[in-house]
């Protein structure tokens, strides 16, 4: 117990800043619980990480001004696709997106150094009804990786966010909250349906992602848009090392 609700306590954190907590907690409860099924694991991690992430997007919206008439509708659209993709992956293998996840990522970090003044402005491109469809196109294909493969889901949104649309880094991850609460909230649903969450261990690592969150956003919304950079970049590298390392060491 002690284990995985430190976990969820620093995957909070990581989470609410630029995504990527599951590169903290999944680990810990597969470590921690070898015998265990995986969809038992992933559910319980979803149990825990969904309520970080629901803190995480009430705090944004009372301090960072939200395009909602876009990510309305995007939640909706990324919800329904996060269940197709939960569904796909029970009939297709994700084995292809295992193989080349490290490379998009090493991408998107390229990327990313290169362009030394990517997500430093709040430069919006778009406005009305082309914001609100190239933001749901975000959420449909972001909430179907997501449900079918999930590792990374949070840094690629804020990623696209800042790219596509010129938010800056700040904007983007609170913005991404919002996506990535309702695509977890779909996934999490069918776990439930599954039975596949253990509730006791649970109620203690939400609790405890919730506080990461509560320091994660502080920190964030303190240090602004440079502190979320730099993060941003430390959890790519992190994701570039795991994800090559399932795809072709493990």
């Amino acid at each position: 117990m002690l284990v995985v609700t430190l976990a969820s306590l620093f995957a909070g954190f990581i989470d609410s800043v630029v995504g990527g907590g599951g590169l903290v907690l999944v680990p810990a409860l597969f470590a921690t619980f070898p015998a265990a099924h995986p969809a038992t694991l992933l559910g319980s991690n979803k149990g825990a990480s969904f309520w970080g992430t629901g803190f995480a997007t009430w705090r944004y919206s009372r301090q960072v001004q939200l395009e909602w008439r876009s990510l309305g509708p995007a939640a909706v659209v990324a919800f329904v696709s996060s269940m197709t993709g939960a569904w796909m992956v029970t009939v297709i293998s994700p084995q292809f997106l295992r193989q080349l996840l490290p490379f998009v990522l090493v991408a998107v970090l390229a990327y990313t150094l290169a362009r030394k003044d990517l997500g430093r402005h709040h430069v919006p491109r778009f406005a009305g009804r082309h914001q609100q469809l190239l933001v749901c196109g975000i959420g449909a294909l972001m909430g179907w990786y997501d449900g079918f493969f999930g590792p990374g889901t949070g840094s690629f949104l804020v990623f696209l966010f800042v790219r596509l649309l010129g938010y800056d880094f700040l904007r983007a991850t609170a913005s991404s909250k919002v996506l990535n609460l309702a695509s977890n909230g779909s996934a999490l649903l069918l776990f439930v349906i599954k039975g596949h969450v253990w509730w006791h261990y649970v109620v203690i690592m939400a609790v405890a992602n919730v506080a990461g969150s509560f320091l994660g956003t502080r920190m964030a919304l303190r240090h602004g848009v440079g502190f979320v950079r730099g993060v941003f970049l430390l959890v790519v590298f992190a994701l570039v090392l795991k994800t090559s390392f399932d795809a072709y060491v493990r």
